[in-house]
């Protein structure tokens, strides 16, 4: 990760990310065929706690690559893109394991989104002051 870019390193964690979504995705697509759901969950629950771990990611995901994205062009520091990326990408792995292990409030889910919750304050914070510091 030597001499890397801003823009590689948000690149790399943008591909991370999208992988994560894909595994999720994935594990939609066996819930359906294991338990021949068509459409929506099918009253199934497993079906429903991989259909929301795969929303959740995709209602944060975006929000994550776009503020890397964002932070690149605004030549923000590459350690400071690798940290803030870094506890994103955990935070999303941790929720998604964290749901994965039941539907009630659990410890994965409460550090997943306390994680995901402190990159995107962090991110939404450097991006303010970038705006105002050319």
């Amino acid at each position: 990760m030597a001499g890397m870019t801003a823009l590689q390193a948000a690149a790399l964690w943008s591909g991370l990310l999208v992988l994560l979504m894909v595994g999720l995705a994935f594990r939609v697509i066996a819930n359906r065929r294991r338990h021949r759901v068509l459409f929506g969950d099918g009253g199934v629950p497993q079906m429903t706690v991989a259909a929301r771990a795969f929303g959740n990611a995709a209602e944060y995901i975006p929000v994550g690559i776009a503020v890397l994205i964002l932070l690149a062009l605004l030549e923000t520091p590459v350690l400071t893109i690798h940290l803030v990326a870094g506890v994103f990408l955990l935070g999303r792995l941790i929720h998604g394991l964290g749901l994965s292990h039941g539907a009630g409030p659990g410890p994965g889910r409460m550090i997943g989104m306390s994680l995901t919750v402190l990159a995107l304050l962090a991110a939404a914070i450097l991006l303010v002051v970038a705006a105002f510091a050319r």
